[in-house]
């Protein structure tokens, strides 16, 4: 092996990307021992407790090692890549861990499917990185990998016998279709992609899942068996022969299963309800989707009921604060960072939009759909998650009629939206069809006493029931 001087192999250290995170998890390697890097270039993905990141490398050089395997957590400020600069000469790659399968190491694809609780799917404009050759790992050693970073006993698809030819392109999917087809045993080598650019949507592996089920032949018809004795009860019905399965919980979803725990022991909560008649707000939603001045614009429900929140707190400003345990204060706020509660394939986050009481509907909605393409793309930064005021979540999408939300960290309310739904509702003395909806506020009970949480939420009703009072109150 051919020998080199310190000075000639640059260390690249997990940094701190969380704002003071101590930890990251590597998601997946773009680059492999051998390649080519340059200033800039993006050499993996990692997660911390709060946001998927890339990292880009901070020189040029020739990869030397990959130091941790995907899936690996590692320590800010542990060696994760060595690097020999350029104009040193080249060294041997030394052999080292397998990282994950090739396969996954190529360009990121556009189209990642929608993670925003309550909107659908749209096209992403993330842009595709060049995809590096390499060699494909043999079936033993993909399977074998996967098995290891999944830590739990679900299937693991097995990768082709015969290597891709040379030249020939991989599947293009983004990671979590990957996943998907890890979990369902579909070969991405055998699935029709119909996205942008030939890239492999969700709805495709499903797709191919379906077309491999085949119906049944039926049992040749025999004479009936003598009545047997009584028997022991059939076992429970297991899953490719195992009963249970171990998910490391980790990353996003320990982050938040800690913060929950921690907000619903220290924050003493309290939660109210109310039914309100939203047709009229249905109405406009309508109105301003054929509007030009919204043109391009993603109007929706949620652009309305975040609209309501921002008058029914301008209009009771105490309630957009927070409390200040270490100086027993209470830190009221004169800015509202609204959050967008998002359910992602790696757990709940709330990223929000930074002062959005300043913001004009039209201005509002560009936020919203700015959120929601960068949480489908899994691309949220953990900035956009910092310094919340008060946050939305809309469990209506599931159709569920309400809840009893807890509040994010640091907050002082939380609002669930239900779901809309045609009920029969006394309008004007008459029984009639009308788009109902249920809304449940849950606040701080040590900042915000009964009296105006109770006047918050019947603002936003009362917006939603007249929407015209988001001219007559703002």
């Amino acid at each position: 092996m051919t020998t080199m001087t310190e000075a000639s192999v640059r260390e690249f250290k997990m940094p701190d990307v969380g704002e003071g995170l101590t930890e990251a998890e590597i998601l997946k390697w773009y680059v492999q021992p051998g390649d080519k890097v340059t200033d800039g270039q993006v050499v993996c993905e990692v997660e911390t407790a709060k946001a998927a990141v890339e990292l880009p490398i901070p020189y040029d050089g020739v990869v030397r090692e990959l130091r941790f395997p995907e899936g690996t957590t590692v320590d800010v400020g542990t060696s994760i890549i060595a690097v020999e600069v350029a104009g040193a000469a080249p060294a041997e790659v030394p052999v080292q861990a397998p990282a994950a399968e090739p396969a996954q190491e190529e360009a990121e694809p556009q189209g990642r499917q929608p993670v925003l609780v309550g909107y659908g799917v749209s096209t992403s404009a993330t842009k595709r990185r060049p995809r590096k050759g390499q060699e494909a790992p043999t079936p033993q050693a993909a399977t074998a990998l996967q098995s290891e970073l999944n830590g739990h006993s679900a299937p693991a698809v097995t990768a082709p016998d015969p290597a891709p030819a040379a030249g020939q392109d991989r599947p293009l999917a983004k990671p979590p279709v990957r996943k998907l087809a890890k979990d369902l045993g579909v070969d991405l080598t055998t699935v029709v992609p119909s996205g942008p650019d030939g890239i492999i949507t969700r709805e495709d592996v499903h797709a191919a899942v379906a077309a491999t089920v085949v119906p049944q032949a039926p049992e040749p018809v025999t004479a009936p068996a003598p009545a047997a004795p009584a028997q022991a009860p059939a076992p429970a019905v297991t899953y490719d022969g195992a009963r249970e399965t171990r998910v490391p919980v980790k990353g996003v979803r320990k982050a938040t299963a800690a913060a929950m725990v921690g907000s619903a022991f220290t924050a003493p909560h309290v939660t109210e309800f109310v039914t309100v008649d939203v047709t009229r707000t249905m109405r406009l939603v309508e109105e301003l989707k054929q509007d030009k001045d919204m043109q391009g614009l993603r109007v929706n429900p949620l652009l309305l009921i975040a609209k309501a929140l921002l008058v029914a707190i301008k209009r009771n400003p105490e309630i957009n604060a927070s409390w200040d345990e270490a100086n027993q204060e209470i830190v009221l706020k004169h800015y509202v960072n609204l959050g967008i509660a998002a359910a992602t394939p790696r757990g709940l986050i709330v990223p929000n939009i930074k002062d959005a009481h300043a913001k004009t509907l039209p201005q509002l909605a560009e936020a919203l759909g700015e959120l929601v393409s960068t949480a489908r793309e899994g691309k949220t930064s953990p900035a956009a998650m910092q310094g919340g005021t008060v946050t939305i979540t809309n469990v209506g999408v599931f159709g569920v009629d309400t809840g009893t939300p807890i509040l994010n960290p640091g907050e002082s309310a939380i609002l669930a939206v239900g779901a809309i739904k045609l009920q029969p509702w006394v309008h004007k003395g008459k029984v009639k069809p009308r788009q109902v909806t249920t809304l449940a506020l849950s606040f701080d009970h040590r900042l915000v006493d009964g009296e105006l949480g109770s006047k918050v939420l019947a603002d936003v009703a009362a917006v939603l029931e007249q929407p015209k009072r988001l001219i007559t109150w703002a």
